[in-house]
């Protein structure tokens, strides 16, 4: 593979959420088949595999916070690591008192997006820039995670 295919498939993969199974993984391991040959085993969930248990998939087809002005804060089409991996469905509307446990960032790098999964617990959250977090203001923000 010639490093400019490799820079391709790394900006063609980026964007697929990914998460420990579920359509992501698939579409990424099709992706890279097409690059390389290799053999795709599926393993049904539940199954025990040494110390582990294959978990449920986890699919996504968008997750957004919108803010009382009807701004968007947070669209995981935009950014895919604004989304918790394997955050479980919600739909709701929450004052940002309640939103804020489900929100992370890192204080420290306030310009970058962590990168956060709850694969074992069920739960919700967003990942937001500290320069974003900060700058909410107070109101009811509408969350939605069709996954």
């Amino acid at each position: 593979m010639e490093p400019n295919q490799l820079m391709d498939l790394a900006a063609e993969l980026y964007p697929i959420h990914r998460s420990q199974t579920g359509d992501g993984v698939r579409d990424t391991l099709a992706r890279i088949g097409s690059y390389i040959p290799i053999e795709v085993h599926e393993v049904p969930t539940g199954t025990e595999v040494f110390d582990w248990v294959i978990p449920k998939e986890w699919n996504i087809a968008n997750a957004r916070i919108t803010g009382p002005d009807g701004r968007i804060v947070a669209d995981s089409a935009e950014l895919n690591l604004h989304v918790v991996s394997n955050s479980v469905p919600v739909d709701l509307t929450l004052s940002l008192e309640e939103l804020r446990p489900h929100l992370h960032s890192v204080p420290e790098m306030p310009d970058a997006v962590p990168y956060r999964s709850s694969f074992f617990e069920e739960t919700w959250g967003f990942c937001l820039a500290d320069r974003t977090l900060q700058s909410l203001e107070e109101g009811d923000y509408h969350v939605r995670i069709d996954a």
